[in-house]
């Protein structure tokens, strides 16, 4: 198995067919179905089923495509070190966030901190929590935003932020034109929330109380719920970072009467070996991140420590006075 076979079996599953892989990897058609006649000889399954010009991936297919892509990323940053290390270039700084923190915290952080070293390459990875964790736990980033929990162990938590979530409705909702919006008025409407029931719908279900069963619209990005609010098909409770950071027309933000945080870290694999250089960058950003979130309106900071303590907390949320 050669690299140019997971090459024409990668371009034949984002094409979805031999003719559309032979025109991305600039080859022959004849060419491309025996890179893959010889990859499948070589598993001893087939990978595709033939529907004339189009293919469908087999159940082995699928089920090889993870490692594939994962395979010839892992080739093309090898390249690209090669490339850096012959030329002295710092490698890119690479980062792994949630949608959230990806478009409300990191762009002005990184902002502020250009400005007083410069531009520098860096790699952004926006994906789930779970992804998020699983990026920095297999040493494949520098550094993670993400919301908590965070209690894996081998993971540096440099700190922890809270921030008050906020209703997001259409523009022209009633609710849209009070100052502060009851959340209870909300739990009445079509929600529109986040499927991962452990993380910030755990702490919005314990403040509607067990009486109250909204109709749900379930997604797993911030900014997918801001893009369904946006289209009047409900309302959301979401952290204030994807409303700041996208600031959609036809959308308004309010405070809700009752505290439902959001608690997020920045953490780091601390037996990742990095050069020195690239160790000052992780740990400059770490800062400049955090020195970003205390100019958040309600941003409260957290130690470490007080990990365990926070999520304890979600069981009794208090209402603001």
């Amino acid at each position: 198995m050669e690299t140019r076979h997971l090459e024409a079996f990668s371009a034949v599953m984002s094409s979805g067919s031999i003719t559309g892989a032979a025109r991305l990897l600039a080859r022959s058609q004849p060419a491309v179905t025996r890179l893959i006649q010889e990859l499948e000889a070589e598993i001893g399954h087939p990978l595709f089923q033939r529907h004339g010009p189009r293919v469908t991936p087999t159940e082995h297919g699928f089920g090889l495509r993870g490692d594939v892509e994962r395979a010839l990323a892992g080739l093309r940053q090898v390249g690209e070190r090669a490339r850096q290390i012959a030329s002295r270039e710092l490698p890119a700084l690479e980062v792994a966030a949630t949608s959230a923190l990806a478009l409300g915290l990191l762009p002005p952080a990184l902002a502020h901190l250009e400005q007083g070293q410069g531009p520098s390459p860096l790699q952004l990875r926006t994906t789930v929590p779970e992804q998020v964790l699983q990026a920095v736990l297999g040493g494949e980033v520098d550094l993670g935003l993400c919301s908590l929990p965070l209690e894996h162990r081998g993971l540096q938590v440099h700190w922890i932020g809270q921030l008050p979530c906020v209703a997001v409705l259409p523009a022209d909702d009633e609710l849209a034109h009070l100052a502060v919006v009851p959340l209870q008025a909300l739990g009445q409407r079509r929600l529109i929330t986040m499927g991962n029931p452990y993380r910030l719908r755990h702490r919005l279900e314990h403040a509607l109380g067990p009486t109250q069963q909204p109709a749900l619209i379930e997604t797993n990005a911030s900014a997918s719920a801001l893009a369904l609010v946006q289209a009047g098909l409900g309302v959301a409770v979401l952290e204030p970072l994807t409303p700041q950071g996208l600031q959609s027309a036809g959308v308004a933000v309010r405070p809700l009467d009752t505290d439902v945080p959001f608690y997020f870290g920045v953490i780091t694999l601390p037996t990742r070996p990095v050069a020195p250089a690239q160790q000052q960058r992780t740990e400059a950003l770490v800062q400049a991140l955090l020195e970003q979130a205390r100019q958040l309106p309600g941003f409260q900071e957290h130690p470490p420590s007080a990990h365990a303590h926070l999520l304890d907390a979600d069981h009794g949320l208090p209402a603001r006075a």
